[in-house]
């Protein structure tokens, strides 16, 4: 029988997931099918009974159920547990696994697609919600000399920074407007490209060997990327996060890892 997958969010008819999926199950020969799956907004936990009823092995989780998803798990990795959120679920044997493969995800855009080692280096962290807490762990086990951490309410990431004690020492928080540059890269972790806003950083952040990444992505640059661009920055979008923390998510279901290399040059040439 051919194992069923799925993506759970509300809305989900935009998600690129199904295509990224079925990209890598042809790759490797793998049976399966992947499909969108539109979950009520206060329908979740349902929605996963269902799913599990109807014998799926998993499903990815997006907006807005990531928090939802990790309530729901009946055991969470490590980098869950660090992110505080869910986005992939494996369903074995009646436990309901919860993992975050994003953070690891950007890792390894930054790593293996921009040709950026974190090894020794110093990161901006724009932001300390959902997205930089998932980001944060993955980020620091690349090996970086320091990550502050800039956000508009300081108290805010104080208290993520006070989550990672362990890691303390290479740690630091930031306002935006006084954070001080240069960096190696910097993260958009917020959501202000959405609003088409940038956050209200100096340009001294940036240096003449910045790479500069929003998480978000769309058919042309964020107002972050050309805010960045403008000031010397190599700038790259969310997009090769994407299709890595599928990658990962796909390799935690079916234990092979796909290749992300041509996935990621069909979707940039569809955009």
């Amino acid at each position: 029988m051919t194992d069923r997958y799925c993506v759970i969010g509300n809305p989900i008819a935009h998600s690129k997931s199904p295509r990224i999926h079925a990209q890598y199950a042809a790759e490797l020969g793998e049976d399966l099918q992947y499909e969108q799956c539109l979950a009520p907004v206060d329908g979740f936990a349902a929605t996963v009974k269902r799913l599990i009823d109807d014998g799926y092995k998993g499903a990815n989780v997006t907006v807005p159920f990531k928090l939802e998803a990790a309530r729901l798990a009946t055991r969470l990795t490590a980098r869950a547990q660090a992110a505080g959120a869910v986005n992939t679920l494996v369903f074995d044997g009646g436990e309901i696994v919860g993992d975050n493969t994003d953070g690891v995800g950007l890792v390894a855009d930054i790593v293996r697609n921009a040709g950026v080692s974190l090894d020794g280096k110093r990161v901006l962290l724009l932001g300390a919600g959902g997205a930089a807490r998932g980001a944060l762990l993955p980020l620091l086990d690349a090996g970086p000399r320091q990550i502050v951490i800039a956000n508009r309410t300081l108290a805010t990431a104080e208290a993520l920074v006070a989550e990672f004690a362990d890691h303390a020492a290479r740690l630091a928080v930031s306002g935006f407007t006084d954070v001080d540059g240069p960096f190696d890269v910097i993260i958009n972790a917020t959501s202000a490209s959405l609003d088409a806003a940038v956050p209200p950083i100096p340009a001294t952040v940036f240096g003449p060997d910045t790479l500069a990444l929003d998480m978000m992505y769309g058919n042309k640059p964020t107002v972050f990327m050309d805010f960045a661009a403008g000031h010397g920055a190599a700038v790259r979008d969310g997009l090769g996060m994407l299709v890595e923390q599928a990658a990962e998510a796909f390799a935690l279901w079916r234990g092979k890892r796909p290749g992300t290399a041509h996935v990621l040059a069909s979707m940039r040439q569809s955009q």
